[in-house]
């Protein structure tokens, strides 16, 4: 899932014989040797340079050129650390020794995870991620929390969860917010999130939903569509097609899997290709020549700023997008069921196998409770349990239920 940029080296000078200094147009690439610089583009206009003086050397000037400005990267980092304090918070509530009848690494006190049978992730309860802001459609349908649209984008299932995702935001955004800067890769982020989040809940919906892979497929969803509208200026651009392509293909299979929310992968990934045609437009080299030409330099006379194919992207894409956006939203608060209108969409969250059910809904017991000895009832699977407790809290009731169904 990473991509590679670089930055090269100076290009040669630009001069002009009515100027007595060169002038360099320091262009800091984005996709290293596979990117064509604005200086590369020859003009049959180009006076010759004239030859240096051997004993007064031309002071060089350097211009950099905003468009291709390199940033430094401190916003994704800082959504990594901010997506790791919120597992520990959700940790600390979690408090499993005081709530579950069995803790993996009591060590950690009540910062230990719960059972494996619960919550093979190593993480929390599902009661604590819906008590964190976890998505559920019945909420927002219902009570209009739609800020769980967002919330959960910063919670996540477990230790293997946080690692996976924080490790993908680390190769892929960085180099992202490098190249874009904060504002854009930032907007592109959250937003992916939230688009995650609508599909997932038109769809699952009897499921609690939670992490930041929405996101993190918006900003994959982004890389291919600045592929595509930035055509022009890349070298090799069919190889990093073809490549960024199949990783992207290879991640949506994984999503098959049983517990993985899928659809939440589909939303954001959808939601960052149409945004990537609005926010990672680049213009085009020609404009940029001219415009960083130094005082009588001849260019080749480029009107627009932009091609005529980035302007169609650019336009449809935000047309499709605030339209979708908007109509998944509105469908949502009315309590829309996705699946009532497409029977086959649930395998695009989960294959059945010979090896693994995809039947993912949540665990419901019948209890009794007899002095200190509890009889729960799994009413999925009609396994029956006895366990000896005084005074059972719910949340210890409801983690030994899912450890039984």
């Amino acid at each position: 899932m990473a991509a590679s940029r670089g930055e090269p080296d100076p290009r040669p000078p630009l001069s002009s014989s009515s100027s007595a200094s060169e002038i360099h147009v320091r262009v800091n690439s984005r996709r290293g040797a596979n990117a064509i610089h604005p200086v590369d583009i020859p003009t049959a206009t180009t006076p010759p340079a004239p030859a240096p003086a051997a004993a007064t050397p031309s002071p060089v000037v350097f211009r950099e050129v905003k468009h291709f400005r390199s940033w430094v990267p401190w916003l994704l980092p800082t959504f990594v650390v901010a997506n790791t304090v919120m597992f520990v918070i959700t940790m600390y509530v979690n408090n499993c020794p005081k709530n579950s009848v069995s803790c993996i690494a009591r060590f950690l006190g009540r910062f230990s995870f719960q059972p494996f049978k619960e919550n093979p992730l190593l993480g929390p309860s599902s009661s604590t991620l819906q008590k964190m802001g976890g998505l559920e459609a019945s909420k927002v349908v219902d009570r209009h929390q739609v800020w769980l649209l967002v919330t959960c984008i910063w919670l996540h299932g477990g230790v293997f969860h946080l690692l996976a995702n924080m490790l993908s935001l680390l190769v892929i955004g960085i180099r992202l917010e490098q190249d874009f800067g904060f504002v854009r890769i930032g907007l592109l982020y959250i937003i992916s999130g939230i688009g995650g989040s609508l599909l997932s809940a038109l769809f699952l919906q009897s499921n609690i939903s939670v992490g930041a892979s929405g996101a993190l497929f918006g900003l994959l969803g982004g890389m291919l569509s600045e592929l595509i509208i930035n055509w022009s200026i890349y070298t090799n651009k069919v190889a990093a097609f073809v490549t960024l392509l199949s990783i992207i293909v290879v991640n949506l299979a994984v999503g098959i899997l049983p517990h993985v929310d899928n659809f939440a992968h589909i939303g954001g990934f959808l939601s960052g290709f149409f945004l990537g045609f609005v926010f990672l437009i680049r213009p085009q080299f020609g404009w940029v020549s001219q415009r960083y030409a130094p005082p009588g330099y001849l260019t080749t006379s480029v009107r627009s700023k932009f091609k005529k194919y980035q302007c169609i992207l650019w336009i449809s894409s935000l047309i499709i997008f605030i339209v979708g956006f908007t109509v998944a939203l509105v469908l949502l608060l009315r309590g829309f069921n996705a699946n009532d209108h497409c029977s086959w969409c649930h395998y695009l969250s989960c294959v059945p196998t010979s090896r693994w059910s995809c039947n993912s809904n949540p665990a419901y017991c019948s209890s009794t409770q007899l002095g200190s000895q509890l009889n729960l009832t799994c009413s999925t699977n009609g396994k029956s349990s006895t366990y000896t407790l005084q005074n059972p809290t719910a949340s210890k009731i409801q983690g030994l239920c899912s450890e039984l169904c």
